[in-house]
């Protein structure tokens, strides 16, 4: 399984609104701005990412996004399911070889299971201390 653009940059806007936390709403244009990215490409990540509750949004001249619950609370695994959807390594049919099959499974599980521990918090710590260079979204 390969983290896709549209995984990677809604990490980057997640892990944005994560560091302002509790000091207001952040523009996407602002986000943009600071890591490089085109504003258009992140209004098209953060619309489903408001759908599923995990941003909101402000309206008015200084409008932006905040949260919608703290950075402990959504995980890696949260943004990567709504931006990608079902994290699977392969598609396996019922029928497959049981023990490929089981392989497939506990991948997959592995995978969840880093993604689904792994916190906006955690993420921006690691970050905190310098550690960013050596830290990669492939899985």
């Amino acid at each position: 399984m390969k983290i896709s653009t549209k995984g990677r940059y809604g990490l980057t806007i997640m892990m944005e609104l994560a560091k302002r936390y509790g000091e207001g709403q952040v523009s996407l244009k602002s986000i943009a701005q600071k890591n490089g990215l085109s504003e258009h490409y992140l209004e098209q990540l953060i619309a489903p990412l408001r759908n599923h509750g995990l941003v909101k949004s402000i309206r008015g001249a200084y409008g932006g996004y905040i949260l919608a619950r703290t950075p402990e609370e959504i995980t890696a695994g949260d943004v990567i399911r709504v931006l990608e959807g079902p994290i699977s390594p392969v598609e396996f049919e019922e029928e497959e070889d049981p023990a490929k099959r089981d392989l497939w499974l506990r991948i997959r599980d592995a995978i969840s299971e880093v993604l689904d521990s792994t916190s906006l918090q955690d993420l921006i710590s690691y970050e905190d201390k310098g550690n960013m260079d050596s830290y990669m979204f492939y899985i």
